[in-house]
């Protein structure tokens, strides 16, 4: 809900909403949060080349990153979104290069220190037939977390690929 006495960019946004089971519901409106950075091909383990990698896009709550920015530190209630889509590289006058497609993927990363034993868990909204689900359960901790705990630069997130994040970390250590 929107304070009256707060303008809509300084209200605070709902936190992470949860239904039975921990099920996180799929967060809307996440492609008007602050974009972090997009990857092509990425991937955790051994991969072999892809002529058609997938793009990653990478959006955070603006609550969490203006916090983050200010100490260096993400609140509980952060939410980061993936969005995995197709690349193409053929397409309308396209002659070189490759542009993101069709959605594939919808991954989240919510930190819930009351929640989660983790303090972070993770969820993917596409079902088995490639659908958006309304909501998912948390992946297992052998998972996603696993993978965060071991590689992440700060606190369970991969700053390393987040530019604006590692410079946002840089200048709230000088302060």
């Amino acid at each position: 809900l929107i304070s009256a006495a707060l303008p809509a960019s300084e209200a605070q946004a709902p936190a992470p909403q949860f239904s039975e089971g921990n099920q996180l519901l799929r967060p809307e409106g996440y492609r008007e949060w602050v974009f972090l950075s997009s990857g092509l091909g990425m991937s955790y383990g051994e991969k072999a080349y892809d002529e058609a990698p997938d793009f990653t896009n990478v959006f955070i709550k603006p609550e969490a990153y203006r916090e983050f920015v200010a100490t260096g530190k993400f609140p509980d209630g952060t939410v980061l979104v993936l969005e995995i889509r197709r690349s193409e590289s053929k397409g309308s006058i396209n002659k070189g290069g490759q542009y993101q497609n069709r959605l594939v993927g919808i991954e989240a990363a919510v930190k819930d220190e009351k929640r989660f034993p983790e303090k972070w868990a993770y969820f993917s909204f596409i079902g088995d037939g490639r659908e958006p689900l309304p909501q998912a359960k948390p992946f297992p901790k052998d998972a996603c977390w696993k993978y965060h705990n071991q590689h992440a630069a700060a606190d369970n997130v991969f700053l390393q690929f987040y530019p604006a994040l590692r410079e946002a970390r840089g200048n709230s250590r000088s302060r």
